[in-house]
C-alpha cells in the first residue's frame, strides 16, 4: 500500500463500553469494554480483514464506525472528516458513503417487500437518479451483482441464501458508497457459495473502487480478500500487517494459536502440531491488567501483567507483545507451558 496515499478511514483511540446496570435503579455498576482504544487506518481500494474469535469486538467495532453503536471515546474520520458523535441526522450525510452488509442476509430484508419496491425506495429517498431512470438504474445493479432483471418483482423469500446475500449488495451499493464494512457477510453460506460472493466483492472493488473492512472469524476467507489483516483480541488489536505478513510471519501467541487451527493448504505443514490454549478467554466486562492475552499465553512473564504493551514494530507489521514471537519458537516451548494435540490438522 503506498503510504503517501492519505487514508479513507482512520480511527484514533476509539473506545466503545456497554454499560452494565444493577439495582431498581438500574445504577450503571460496570462497562463491558467491546472495543478498547483501537487506532487503524484504512486506505481507499484496499481490504482490511478483521478477524478474531466471537465476542472480540470485531462487530462492535464496525457498528460503531457506521454509527449503530455510541462511540465512548475516540476519534473516527472518514474522508477527513471526523464523524465521532455525529447524531443520526447528522450522519445521513455520511450514510451514503459507507454502507454495512450484515451477516444474516435474510434478516436485513424486508419480507413484505420486492426487490424493486425496496430498491426504488432507496434511489427516491436519496435522489440517486432521476426517477424516470430509476428502473434502468435497478437492472444496471442487479446485472452488476450477477442477478437477471426479473428477480425485482420477487421477495426475499423466494431467492436462496446466496441470491439473498447478493440483494443485500445489491443494496448496499444502490447509494454509491465509497466504502463498504462486511460483518461476517459470509458465515451464512455454504462454501462453495461463499467463493462465489467473495469473487463479487472482488469484481465489485475494481468495478467502483470500494473500499472494504471485511469482518470475520474465518482466516481462509481473509487470506483470499484482504491486503492486510487486524487480529482482534478482547477489545484490543494485537497484530497488524499485510496478509502475507500474517500467515507466513506470525509474530504474536495468539496469532501464532488461530492459525495452527487452521488447515494448511500445504502439504508439507499438515503435520504441524496444533496448540490448544489453556483456559478460557477472560470477560470484557473485567478484562486482566497488562497485556490482555497475558492469562493464556505461554511465553508470559512478570511484565505482561502489569504494563500494556503498545501495537509497534518494523514497517507494516506491527505487534503488541513485549516479545517478539517468531514461529520456530513455538517447538521450543516447553510442554509445561503449552497443551499439544498431535495429530495432522
Amino acid at each position: 500500500m503506498n503510504e503517501a496515499l492519505q487514508p479513507q478511514l482512520r480511527l484514533k483511540n476509539v473506545k466503545t463500553y456497554y454499560p452494565i446496570r444493577s439495582g431498581v435503579f438500574s445504577r450503571v455498576i460496570s462497562h463491558v469494554k467491546a472495543v478498547d482504544d483501537v487506532s487503524l487506518h484504512i486506505y481507499p481500494q484496499e481490504t482490511l480483514g478483521l478477524v478474531g474469535e466471537s465476542g472480540c469486538g470485531k462487530s462492535s467495532l464496525g457498528r460503531t464506525i457506521i454509527g449503530l453503536e455510541r462511540l465512548t471515546a475516540g476519534q473516527i474520520f472518514f474522508d477527513g472528516e471526523n464523524i465521532a458523535g455525529y447524531s443520526p441526522a447528522q450522519m445521513r450525510s455520511v450514510w451514503p458513503r459507507i454502507q454495512l452488509i450484515f451477516q444474516d442476509p435474510y434478516a436485513s430484508l424486508n419480507p413484505l417487500r420486492t426487490v424493486e419496491s425496496m430498491m426504488t425506495e432507496i434511489l427516491s429517498a436519496h435522489r440517486v437518479v432521476p426517477r424516470n431512470e430509476i428502473k434502468d438504474e435497478i437492472d444496471r445493479i442487479l446485472d452488476l451483482i450477477g442477478l437477471p432483471p426479473d428477480v425485482k418483482r420477487r421477495f426475499p423469500h423466494e431467492f436462496s441464501g446466496g441470491q439473498r446475500q447478493r440483494i443485500s449488495i445489491a443494496k448496499a451499493i444502490t447509494l454509491r458508497p465509497r466504502f463498504l464494512i462486511c460483518d461476517e457477510a459470509t458465515s451464512a453460506l455454504d462454501v462453495s457459495i461463499q467463493a462465489q460472493i467473495l469473487e463479487l466483492f472482488k469484481h465489485l472493488q475494481q468495478k467502483l473502487g470500494l473500499t472494504y473492512l471485511f469482518i470475520s472469524h474465518g482466516l481462509g476467507v481473509v487470506r483470499y480478500i484482504s491486503d492486510r489483516i487486524a487480529v482482534m483480541y478482547l477489545g484490543k488489536i494485537l497484530e497488524l500487517a499485510p496478509r502475507v505478513g500474517i500467515f507466513r510471519d506470525p509474530r504474536h501467541p495468539y496469532t501464532q494459536a488461530l492459525l495452527s487451527a487452521y488447515p494448511d493448504p500445504d502439504p508439507r505443514r499438515r503435520g504441524r502440531r496444533k496448540i490448544l490454549l489453556s483456559g478460557t478467554a477472560p470477560s470484557a466486562a473485567n478484562p486482566p491488567s497488562g497485556c490482555r492475552f497475558h492469562t493464556r499465553c505461554p511465553f508470559r512473564e512478570a511484565e505482561c501483567a502489569s504494563l500494556e504493551p503498545e501495537l509497534q514494530g518494523d514497517g507494516a507489521h506491527q505487534t503488541a507483545c513485549h516479545f517478539t514471537i517468531r514461529r520456530e519458537d513455538w517447538e521450543r516451548v516447553s510442554v509445561r507451558k503449552l497443551v499439544w494435540n498431535e495429530g495432522v490438522l
